[in-house]
């Protein structure tokens, strides 16, 4: 009960020095530098609206300027979002129901040419995080936060589970994993032609559009690099009761993906 409840303030106090932080942002944001536009985009659901204009004022006052921060919504749900989100003007727009993959998929749609970073709705970006990102781009796939798979005796992935999580250190590698929830730069021409085909995505990987970025990105010879030291999740109050991570960690999702995808692809050299 006592560990419980230390860890608890322990959160609390985390989550307001987040908020606190980002409200406390100033200074005028710096170009970033890339010959082409940079783009962030992420979705949300209204389950996670309440702490949603927390997410976007993170993104929005970040210390080098993103040419958009593009959110995606189911059709209606537009008409849900609260006054303290639709006050701070981001590009609204909506697109089918992809889940997870509706941050990026209509993206890649519309901007093919750009630099895309993808983030998540549930948690705290620090104001260096897309500098890091951007900084990086000519490595392709550029992320915070990543694991590093692990190969059987054949030379295939083994299950999710056995991977190292959460790498420690920066790395640049083919059997680097980038996670969507620390964001993921990804440069114009990385993806394999099939990143679009909803009825592969949909079959092979519905919700893990991780997995199936990076088989896409590796058909095309990618070697993601992973920046930084390990990083660390703050999620905002109220936003995991609907959570597609904890499904696919602690379920079978991944590892049905990896079969799926292997099959249908072999694995990445």
């Amino acid at each position: 009960m006592i560990d419980q409840a230390i860890r608890r303030w322990k959160r609390e106090r985390r989550i307001a020095r987040a908020e606190a932080e980002i409200l406390a942002r100033r200074g005028e944001p710096a170009p970033h530098g890339l010959r082409s536009p940079l783009i962030v985009s992420l979705t949300s659901y209204p389950a996670r609206f309440g702490s949603l204009h927390l997410v976007l004022r993170s993104l929005l006052t970040q210390s080098v300027r993103a040419d958009r921060v593009v959110l995606w919504l189911d059709e209606g749900d537009e008409h849900l979002l609260p006054p303290a989100v639709t006050s701070l003007g981001v590009e609204t727009r909506i697109c089918p129901r992809w889940r997870s993959y509706k941050k990026i998929i209509p993206t890649l749609m519309e901007w093919p040419e750009a630099h895309i970073v993808t983030a998540d709705d549930d948690i705290y970006y620090k104001p260096d995080w897309l500098a890091g990102l951007a900084r990086h781009a000519d490595a392709g796939v550029v992320c915070h936060r990543a694991h590093r798979i692990a190969l059987d005796p054949a030379g295939g992935p083994q299950p999710y589970g056995d991977w190292e999580l959460n790498i420690g250190a920066p790395e640049c590698s083919p059997l680097v994993f980038p996670t969507g929830v620390g964001g993921v730069l990804y440069a114009p021409g990385i993806f394999h032609a099939d990143v679009l085909r909803e009825d592969l995505f949909q079959a092979l990987a519905p919700t893990a559009d991780d997995l199936w970025l990076y088989w896409m990105h590796r058909l095309r010879g990618s070697r993601p690099a992973k920046i930084g030291k390990r990083f660390r999740i703050t999620e905002w109050p109220g936003t995991q009761s609907q959570n597609l991570r904890a499904g696919n960690l602690n379920g079978d999702g991944n590892d049905q993906a990896i079969r799926a995808l292997t099959e249908r692809y072999g694995f990445p050299r």
